[in-house]
């Protein structure tokens, strides 16, 4: 399709939109409800340990029913969202096996674990734990949010007052498990040596890089997974099966002060001996596991919970290799599993029994197995990645476990992950090798198929006879095409919605359901979480800031362009070259010998600017930044560089994208 004519389609499409009334969630079909109606003869419902588990050792509800406020009076979580009726059966709109995690989810609270560790469920995506020891307390991953943290830790206090907060432990990388860090303790108290900061080695590099580098698409694709787009309630997001959903509050970072590096690495924490297993490159890039004797308490970081979980996550990061991860689950299992009585994480209850967990820890371990061995077996045969997801289900004894149920991961996905990770995303079919952009393809295949009102007959068929998945393929080439055509949107809409109420996982429920609310209502701003907050970005070396702004750099416009600018970093004492030439941005660590300019400056001076809160030439004129040459080339500089839209288009072509 001429992507002139695409960009005014999408004009067109956004008045069309502006212009008609917005439909409205369709309750669940036949289809749908048989679907959902079979789930309850496949699996063990009448096994309530779950449900006895979640509630052991309650202390207290959330304060405020749960409902969290940023300094403005902003509400940035609401746990009662979440919060379901224990003794009602799955709507039909709910996936029953989803609707069971979903009211485990969503019981929240204070408990116990045991004498010495509590937690606080329900009050983020994340779960926060308190280990007391000789004289405090040690918080295991602060939640998304300062204000999720800060409330988490005061409910802890007011029940177990006297024990101040010695020691953070960030078990991994992911901003849920450290966000909510100035919520709990300040940065005076660690830098003052107060309070300790122990995370495993390359947390900050794999923290800062995560949310910068690809974070703009990464959190635009969150708003999808977690839900942050869709209405909330059983036509609705019930949460994401790793816990409730994600707050939305001031994402913060305190850098760790003790670095993590070995398995078998030991440190005294406020008078308890922890024990570390690491475990790179499994869930995060950057994990790791303890065991504390004294306790007989076993944390598996997010390595071990009550949901299958990904190999590759739908809001896009690195394909994690599921092969490193069995290997670390059973090292936990020969290290610690004699001596475990009870293991708690940092999502979802814990476990208590040493068989239990054992068991638990196996079963875990052997679904990751069986999908990376049986997804390379079927490849390994010829069959290509969409044929593998198609086909491979785990075995009885796997499929039965609850906690190896696909409410977060899943069986389909994860099989893709472990195909790209060995073969990559080319299927050897030389027809995937070079195919056409989608609104390009979409145009010729609505032709072929003799317009948009015979694609759309055919569609309309398919749904009532229930095939939802050929609907959403079929309609993705008319909204393609021609993304003003309501009558595409709105089926397809309803096609998503119907996949949605059917699916066990809560991301793609979230993301079937997200996509049918800009469907029918297109894209409006909600409350999502700033991953790439000031914290992370002051968090990044210089190698990742330059790396940054070259990703950053409108490549186009910089054609033709040159220039070599010189930093001196007088508060680092690091000495840098910025080298702009042949539409690349390179950065040097060493002074070039004829630079356009030399600026002098501290490592604060270039994160204000960089952040918007200052500018470099008001910086010059304070005496703050010292120029030798050009003064006002890095105003240049930053001319070049694209402040990326957070709201772009998932469900229709981009204009920008489209020309």
């Amino acid at each position: 399709m001429n992507t002139t004519r695409l960009g005014a389609t999408i004009l067109c499409s956004a008045l069309v939109l502006s212009a008609v009334a917005q439909e409205q969630p369709k309750p669940a079909s036949e289809a749908t409800k048989k679907a959902n109606a079979a789930m309850l003869a496949e699996l063990p419902f009448g096994n309530k340990q779950d449900f006895e588990d979640a509630h052991r050792g309650f202390i207290a509800p959330l304060p405020d029913e749960g409902v969290v406020k940023n300094d403005k009076g902003d509400v940035v979580y609401d746990a009662a969202q979440f919060e379901l009726p224990l003794d009602k059966a799955a709507p039909d709109t709910v996936n029953p096996s989803f609707w069971r995690i979903s009211q485990l989810n969503g019981i929240n609270g204070l408990f116990k674990v045991v004498d010495g560790i509590y937690q606080v469920r329900g009050a983020d995506l994340s779960v926060i734990s308190f280990i007391e020891g000789k004289e405090g307390v040690t918080i295991v991953d602060p939640l998304v949010s300062a204000e999720t943290a800060k409330m988490a830790l005061d409910l802890y206090a007011k029940h177990r007052p006297g024990h101040p907060v010695k020691a953070v432990i960030y078990t991994h990388s992911h901003v849920d498990h450290f966000g909510g860090v100035r919520g709990i303790v300040s940065e005076e108290d660690v830098k003052s040596g107060k309070v300790k900061i122990y995370a495993p080695t390359g947390f900050t590099e794999e923290a800062v890089s995560e949310n910068v580098m690809a974070g703009n698409a990464m959190s635009r694709r969150a708003s999808y997974m977690y839900g942050n787009v869709a209405d909330k309630g059983e036509q609705g997001s019930l949460g994401t099966g790793l816990g409730p959903s994600t707050s939305s509050g001031n994402v913060t970072l305190l850098l760790p002060t003790d670095l993590i590096t070995t398995t078998g690495e030991k440190k005294t924490i406020d008078g308890l001996e922890y024990q570390f297993l690491m475990a790179p490159g499994s869930e995060a890039p950057a994990e790791m596991m303890f065991f504390i004797p004294e306790l007989k308490a076993f944390c598996p970081a997010e390595d071990c919970t009550h949901t299958l979980h990904n190999f590759y996550t739908l809001r896009g990061a690195k394909t994690r290799d599921s092969r490193k991860w069995v290997t670390y689950l059973t090292q936990a299992i020969d290290m610690w599993g004699a001596e475990w009585e009870v293991m708690f994480a940092p999502h979802h209850w814990p476990t208590w029994g040493n068989a239990r967990i054992t068991e638990a820890v196996e079963k875990y371990r052997d679904a990751f197995k069986y999908i990376h061995d049986q997804s390379l077996h079927l490849a390994n045969q010829g069959y290509t990645m969409l044929e593998i997801a198609e086909k491979l289900k785990l075995p009885p004894e796997l499929a039965a476990n609850w906690a190896t149920r696909g409410y977060y991961g899943s069986v389909s996905h994860n099989s893709k992950a472990v195909y790209n990770l060995y073969l990559g995303f080319f299927s050897g079919n030389p027809a995937d090798l070079h195919p056409l952009p989608p609104a390009e393809s979409a145009g010729k295949y609505v032709d072929a198929m003799g317009g948009a009102d015979a694609v759309v007959g055919k569609a309309q068929k398919a749904y009532d006879a229930g095939d939802y998945r050929w609907v959403a393929e079929l309609l993705k080439q008319v909204v393609y095409a021609d993304p003003g055509n309501r009558k595409a949107r709105n089926l397809q809409a309803d096609a998503f919605e119907q996949l949605g109420y059917q699916a066990e996982s809560g991301p793609w429920r979230n993301f079937y359901l997200s996509g049918a609310k800009e469907l029918r209502d297109g894209v409006k701003k909600t409350a999502t979480p700033d991953t790439a907050s000031a914290d992370i970005e002051r968090a990044m070396s210089l190698d990742q800031i330059f790396d940054y702004l070259a990703i950053r750099l409108d490549g186009p416009r910089a054609a033709g362009r040159e220039m070599t600018l010189n930093f001196k970093f007088t508060d680092t004492n690091q000495d840098y070259t910025l080298q702009l030439k042949n539409g690349v941005l390179n950065a040097f660590p060493k002074l070039a010998g004829k630079p356009d300019a030399t600026y002098t400056l501290t490592r604060a001076d270039l994160d204000n600017a960089l952040l918007g809160q200052s500018k470099i030439e008001d910086l010059v004129k304070e005496g703050r930044v010292k120029v030798e040459g050009e003064p006002g080339k890095v105003s240049e500089l930053l001319g070049l560089l694209d402040t990326f839209d957070f709201w772009f288009d998932i469900i229709t072509p981009n204009p920008d994208k489209a020309g």
